[in-house]
């Protein structure tokens, strides 16, 4: 864009400088283009692997191959999620072809009832299908399948407690206080499933469920410094019986990725319902985030922001991890990234600024070779240094399928932000 400095003479520097803001505002960062590039080749990869073997990727092993699940597992749905990104920026009928396959693979999911995970499952994978794709027919049945899996959604919720049980009743880590009824962090994110299918029916209760269950979250998972617990456990009643982690370090600990599900998962409540405490909630669990004395320079965290510290009792004996290092999880970077990327839509002055900010320079980070996978490196995925969960010694500093489609997502509401 060129700018004539004379035609401006009588408006003063202001105005030009508005101008040239409009101008480099237009234009998206140039990191945003050589990503979804570089990631359309690396899924390309990453697609003949797991026709290979003839399942959804999910990691690697110690050895560095992909390791894939069934449709039975948590994380099928991530990777046709990631394809229909990819598609949505491309255009490639290739990547449209996968895509669609490996959405539709995942049909039978519609009765994934093994826990609260038929959100991720149906809603990234359908969900996105329906969004991207152009073919009306097809996005009809996928609507179809989507309304039915929300009604599958209702099955593990319990109206005298008002929460939809994320696990089956098993023994917490001390073997003393088994979890009645658990309900963790990650539950949010599988609600939005339930808003859009309300607004898809014109059904109200799919909504409902979804607010009893983020009021009841809101109440009893934060702390006053509103960092997160990971795991609440709950009477039939609806009770809490008490509080602990999982994945985290210490029943006390903020686990970074619960943290992430938590701000991602609020913001996406006050979309949907407009309910100002919701807005306050993803707020406030934002600025925990990013103004943690522990959080590195380069805004990937640490798998869990007080590992290690005193004051805090390890669930388990972490020194048998033979680890050196804290290990980073760019999975919890990559969905706060996307999470504050639509929270900056909902805020105002500087925090909108703060959080558009951060999410950019994080996007930009993972964009980097540190993070970015080479070409068939990383067993196809794009993002390096993810932690699975450290207690159960479970894909450690190792590529997660989520991360890719929380960073494709991040990329994607960057790109399109207006």
């Amino acid at each position: 864009m060129k700018i004539n400095l004379h035609k401006f003479k009588k408006t003063g520097v202001a105005a030009v400088a508005s101008l040239l803001f409009i101008s480099m505002a237009a234009k998206p960062p140039s990191f945003i283009k050589e990503s979804f590039v570089k990631a359309e080749k690396q899924y390309e990869f990453l697609t003949k692997e797991a026709d290979a073997i003839k399942l959804f990727p999910r990691t690697t092993n110690k050895a560095g191959k992909l390791v894939g699940t069934n449709e039975w597992d948590w994380t099928g749905g991530f990777f046709p999620g990631s394809l229909w990104f990819l598609y949505h920026q491309s255009g490639n009928e290739q990547t449209k072809n996968a895509a669609i396959q490996w959405t539709e693979a995942l049909e039978k999911a519609k009765d994934f009832t093994v826990n609260h995970d038929i959100g991720f499952v149906m809603y990234c994978s359908y969900g996105n299908a329906i969004k991207y794709l152009k073919d009306p027919e097809k996005v009809k049945s996928y609507k179809d399948l989507i309304i039915y899996s929300a009604n599958t959604a209702l099955k593990r919720y319990d109206p005298k407690v008002g929460l939809i049980k994320s696990w089956d009743s098993k023994g917490g880590w001390d073997k003393t206080k088994p979890w009645k009824y658990p309900v963790i962090i990650d539950n949010m994110m599988n609600l939005e499933m339930l808003c859009y299918v309300s607004d898809l029916t014109g059904d109200p209760k799919f909504r409902q469920v979804a607010i009893s269950h983020a009021d009841k979250t809101m109440k009893n998972h934060f702390r006053p410094d509103y960092s997160t617990y990971h795991v609440v456990d709950y009477d039939l009643l609806g009770n809490v019986v008490h509080r602990q982690a999982s994945q985290g370090y210490a029943d006390n600990s903020t686990w970074a990725r619960g943290q992430a599900w938590a701000i991602y998962g609020f913001t996406m409540m006050y979309r949907e319902t407009k309910k100002p405490e919701y807005l306050e909630t993803a707020q406030k669990a934002a600025k925990f985030y990013m103004n943690h004395p522990n959080l590195p320079k380069d805004k990937i965290p640490n798998w869990d922001f007080n590992a290690g510290q005193e004051g805090y009792t390890p669930v388990v004996d972490f020194s048998k991890r033979n680890l050196n290092y804290i290990p980073r999880d760019a999975s919890a970077a990559a969905i706060v990234a996307s999470a504050l990327i639509e929270l900056s839509t909902f805020s105002k002055g500087k925090d909108k600024k703060a959080y558009l900010n951060f999410a950019k320079e994080t996007l930009e980070t993972l964009s980097r070779p540190e993070y970015f996978a080479g070409y068939g490196e990383n067993g196809g995925f794009l993002l390096k240094h993810c932690v699975g969960s450290l207690p159960h010694n479970s894909e450690i500093d190792r590529p997660l399928v989520y991360a890719d489609y929380y960073f494709l997502e991040g990329l994607t509401r960057l790109k399109e932000l207006k």
